[in-house]
């Protein structure tokens, strides 16, 4: 158990982080909210946790030390606290004081009506008071299909001048059911939302680290989030063959997932011995992903008759945006939101490094984040939904 991973406040706002990894619920719930709520004048409560928690039992555990404070969450790949990367564990982050307004909101049942969830998800917006600073947090049911689908839709009401952000939950890549939280709610298939204003600097920074190789290949059939064709050939094939994949992940389920989440043993050795880029033979992405019975890749904002590349991962942790805001004006907490994918390939080493160089940026301020089915950051234009990123929000 871990009793909470600090305070940084300023003189009219702060932000906290309680983390714990007990296997009891309450327990767990209790202890990270607690250490959260340090300070008094919460104004919103952020919950990522395992799916293997009793959910009923976490929450309430956790209402029990808030109280009515406006509460938004959802499950996860892995959580992110200031000390570094966990799992089965739970991360509350509590931000208050002055400085921010804060509204929720939910939708329900987003399957089929994304964008529409998306503008609902959006209402929050008109419920905050006149800040400088605004931003909308969006943490969604990635399974529930194409999610720039949501972020066209809370663009429709944001406009150009409010900033998104978020991901989308997970289930420690069981690829089943992802639950979203909303006050005392546990959904499923749904959108929640916080709108926050405040009278300080948000600064928003998204990174992925990955290099195009080899020639561009044409969507030649796909359907929503899935792709079955690429230049006319089935998806799975082309992908198999791109990246020479052994014949057990041809065959295997279980073999092709182990094949896509890690680097072969080649790019392994070059990273030890730091000869250059880490090169990685890239998945059309296992979260929020999987292989269709019909060879078809399931992949998140994939259009019919785009260009699309493999690209290898870069061993890189740059930062942007947040970053950039930390060294003008250190901010009083970051949240981060880390594809899954990118955990696999750094491994654990690696991720405990990331984390680190985020908690760098932050100058003693407090970090929290999870490990994501796919990431949102919508700085300028109307898309804004990522693959394989590192996001990450800065309140100043």
């Amino acid at each position: 158990m871990h009793p909470g991973n600090g305070t940084l406040p300023r003189a009219d706002g702060w932000v906290a982080v309680g983390h714990s990894d007990d296997e009891r619920a309450d327990v767990a719930g209790a202890a990270a909210a607690a250490a959260a709520l340090a300070s008094a004048d919460a104004r919103l409560l952020v919950v990522f946790c395992s799916d293997a928690y009793d959910l009923e039992a976490l929450l309430a555990a956790i209402r029990g030390a808030a109280g009515r404070v406006p509460l938004i969450g959802c499950s996860t790949a892995g959580e992110i606290a200031t000390g570094g990367p966990g799992d089965a564990g739970v991360v509350v982050t509590a931000l208050g004081g002055p400085c921010f307004s804060v509204s929720t909101a939910v939708s329900r049942g987003v399957a089929g009506r994304l964008r529409a969830a998306g503008a609902e998800a959006a209402a929050s917006l008109h419920e905050i008071d006149p800040r400088e600073h605004r931003v909308l947090m969006l943490l969604s049911d990635g399974l529930s299909g194409n999610q720039q689908e949501v972020v066209r839709g809370a663009y429709s009401v944001a406009g150009a001048s409010v900033p998104l952000v978020g991901g989308c939950a997970g289930d420690d890549l069981k690829m089943r059911t992802t639950y979203q939280f909303h006050g005392d709610e546990i959904l499923t298939d749904a959108v929640v939302s916080a709108a926050i204003g405040s009278d300080a600097p948000i600064g928003i920074g998204v990174r992925h680290g990955w290099r195009r190789v080899g020639e561009p290949m044409l969507v030649t059939a796909s359907s929503d989030n899935r792709v079955y064709e690429l230049d006319d050939r089935p998806a799975l094939d082309v992908y198999l063959e791109r990246l020479q994949a052994p014949e057990e992940a041809r065959t295997q389920h279980a073999a092709f997932t182990g094949f896509a989440l890690t680097p072969p043993p080649r790019a392994r050795a070059q990273r030890r011995r730091g000869a250059g880029p880490l090169r990685r033979r890239r998945r059309l992405r296992r979260a929020l992903a999987g292989v269709h019975r019909r060879g078809a890749a399931r992949r998140p904002g994939l259009v019919h008759g785009g260009r699309r590349r493999l690209r290898p991962r870069r061993h890189q942790r740059r930062l942007h945006g947040g970053a950039g805001l930390a060294r003008r004006a250190p901010p009083i907490g970051l949240m981060a939101f880390d594809c899954i994918a990118r955990r696999g390939v750094l491994g654990d080493e690696g991720i405990q490094a990331e984390v680190d160089h985020v908690a760098r940026h932050a100058g003693g301020a407090p970090v929290a984040g999870f490990y994501t089915y796919g990431e949102i950051a919508r700085t300028r234009g109307i898309t804004g939904f990522h693959n394989q990123t590192l996001v990450v929000l800065a309140l100043g």
